[in-house]
Order: structure tokens, then C-alpha cells, then sequence
């Protein structure tokens, strides 16, 4: 390697004492202005580590000075190098956000700062006292029970309000005499009226034949139509097939109800037992002792005879029921005298 001159080195040397003259000033001016704002350590948080000062530059090469300029440099010259760190360190974005920390706070623990107690504790908000509920003055009453469906009053019917005159009228005098002259033995009953329920008989009559040789069972109370259409049923169609049938006369008929207060079955609609307007048969009796009862399967010859009275019966009578018809009608045959619209009938 070549040995530098004297001189020569004197004229490298003159730049870098010019670049540490120009730095020393600049940088004691920024630790200064950073040292002013420095705030209190019980209200800092967690300070940022100081920032080492800068480390001077060792200088080039030997090889690098003959050329004049640093290759790290790429082409600068030593001097602008310098101007540019001065640069850097006036616009550090660390030292502008927050100062360096001390030595001390380097090497201690970090600590976290305690808590201020404020001068005035504020108290908390009293609880609301809680209102007693006013008893009203009436206490409210429970709705009432509803009525049963047993309990529920019966559909309207006009016949409901027939009450006995004074007299009797006329056309019931008449079918007493009809009564009479197909030799039907009966008494004369008292009115019978439920006014809660709308049962009406006003001029009852209880049977106890069915003509000359014929009897019913005790206690068959109807109205006189009722009575007078049975016997004359009896004499017209039953007496000549129980002949027909079994050579035998029929000797009584068994019935099962005749008037009873109550609706009908399942409804609010007024029977027509209600008015004595219908007569239950359940079974009849022969002059030989035979007795034929009214079932869904009765014997071969039984049942015979059963469906040519009950086939008989549409047409003197307004409603007829029996055996499958329904389950109610299962062991007798229903026969009234309900009116119907134009006079039409219900066979079942």
C-alpha cells in the first residue's frame, strides 16, 4: 500500500473536523428542546427507549480517499452526508412523538403508575323505595261457573204455553167420544205444565184399554189424539196381522214411555213425550201366551210380523222409529204424531 503524505492527510482530515463542529451544536440544541417537555414520571406511561446518540463515522478507507468520495455513499461527498444525518436527527418521528427515557427508568422495573383518588367521592344513588300495592277498594269477583248443558233451557215451542180453559173445548170433548165408541177405556188427568221445562198436556187422558179386547200397560197417559190414534192402529193393523201371523188375537201391548218431561236425546229440542204427543211399544202379547218382543234380530216369524206393523205404522203416524234407526230405538218403536211440514212423515 502507498504511503499517504502528510499533507495529504492534513487535507482529509480538515472535513471531518468541519462535520463534528457542525454537529455537536445541533444536537445538544435537540436534547435540549426534548429535556423542556419532558413530563412528570407519575403521569408518563410506559416511556420509549432512548434513542443512542449517533455513532461518528470511523472515516474511509484508505483506498476509498484516493477516489475523494465513500462507494456507501454512492458518489456523495462526505460533507453532504453529514448534512442529511443532521436532517434525520431534526425530524425523527420517534423524538417528536415522545422523549427518550432516562437511564434509571432503563435499568429499574417498569412500574405501573398508580391510580389518582379524586377529592370527591360520588355517592352512589339511593335505592327507590319500593310501593306497597294499594288494595282496591272492591276486590274483583271470579267469573260465575258456567251453566251445565243439562242445565240449559229448552228451544222454544208454542205448545209449551197451552193451559186448561175454564171449559173444555169442543174437539176435545169430540175425540172423547170417538174413544168411547172404539170401546177404549181411559180417566180423565189433571193438566200437566212444567213452565221451567215447557212441558203442556191441558187435557190428558190416561188409557187403560185399547178397545174391547185389547189392553195397554198402567199408567199410559197422552193427550186424546194420541190415545185415539193408538187404538185405531191397534183395531185397523195390529189385531188382523198378529191373526194373520200366529192365529192368535193380540191380547196387550207393553209400552215403554209415554208422556215424559225431558228434551230430546243429545238436544235442547222438547220430546214429543213432553206433550204426550208419542207412545214407546216395546213388546206385544198374544191371546196364547206368545209374547213378541221388539230387538234388532228377533225370531224368523217374529220378525214377520214386527216389519208389517212397523211398515204399517208410516202413514197414521208422523215420526216412526225402531231397531236401526239409532241406538236409542234399538229395543222399541217410536210412534208421535209430530206435525210436519205438508203433513209429511219421518220412517226410519
Amino acid at each position: 500500500m502507498a504511503t499517504l503524505s502528510f499533507s495529504r492527510l492534513c487535507k482529509l482530515a480538515l472535513p471531518l473536523a468541519a462535520a463534528a463542529l457542525v454537529v455537536t451544536p445541533a444536537m445538544a440544541k435537540h436534547h435540549h428542546r426534548h429535556k423542556r417537555h419532558l413530563p412528570p414520571a407519575s403521569q408518563s406511561a410506559a416511556p420509549a427507549p432512548e434513542t443512542p446518540p449517533a455513532t461518528p463515522d470511523p472515516g474511509p478507507r484508505p483506498q476509498d480517499l484516493e477516489n475523494g468520495t465513500e462507494k456507501s455513499r454512492q458518489g456523495k461527498p462526505r460533507a453532504d452526508s453529514n448534512d442529511d444525518f443532521i436532517n434525520q436527527e431534526k425530524s425523527h418521528p420517534k423524538w417528536d412523538a415522545r422523549p427518550p427515557r432516562s437511564k434509571g427508568a432503563e435499568s429499574g422495573p417498569q412500574t405501573e403508575p398508580e391510580p389518582r383518588t379524586p377529592d370527591i367521592v360520588p355517592t352512589p344513588p339511593e335505592k327507590p323505595a319500593e310501593l306497597e300495592p294499594e288494595s282496591p277498594e272492591t276486590a274483583p269477583q271470579p267469573p260465575g261457573k258456567p251453566a251445565d248443558a243439562g242445565e240449559e233451557k229448552m228451544l222454544p215451542d208454542p205448545r209449551s204455553a197451552d193451559l186448561p180453559a175454564d171449559k173444555m173445548p169442543a174437539e176435545e170433548t169430540a175425540c172423547r167420544e170417538r174413544l168411547k165408541a172404539l170401546g177404549v177405556q181411559f180417566e180423565e188427568h189433571k193438566a200437566e205444565h212444567d213452565a221451567e221445562i215447557g212441558c203442556s198436556i191441558p187435557y190428558p187422558v190416561i188409557l187403560q184399554t185399547l178397545g174391547k179386547s185389547t189392553g195397554i200397560s198402567a199408567g199410559t197417559e197422552l193427550n186424546c189424539h194420541m190415545a185415539e190414534a193408538t187404538a185405531r192402529f191397534v183395531a185397523d193393523t195390529v189385531q188382523p196381522a198378529a191373526k194373520a201371523e200366529f192365529g192368535a188375537d193380540l191380547k196387550s201391548i207393553n209400552q215403554a214411555s209415554a208422556f215424559v218431561c225431558r228434551p230430546r236425546n243429545g238436544t235442547r229440542k222438547l220430546s214429543e213425550h213432553a206433550f204426550g204427543n208419542a207412545l214407546d211399544i216395546a213388546s206385544f202379547t198374544l191371546s196364547d201366551g206368545r209374547k213378541i218382543e221388539v230387538g234388532p234380530t228377533p225370531p224368523e216369524k217374529d220378525a214377520k210380523f214386527l216389519n208389517a206393523v212397523r211398515k204399517a205404522a208410516c202413514g197414521p203416524f208422523k215420526t216412526v222409529l225402531g231397531p236401526g234407526a239409532d241406538a236409542d230405538h234399538a229395543l222399541h218403536f217410536h210412534l208421535d204424531l209430530e206435525p210436519r211440514r205438508h203433513g209429511g212423515t219421518f220412517c226410519q
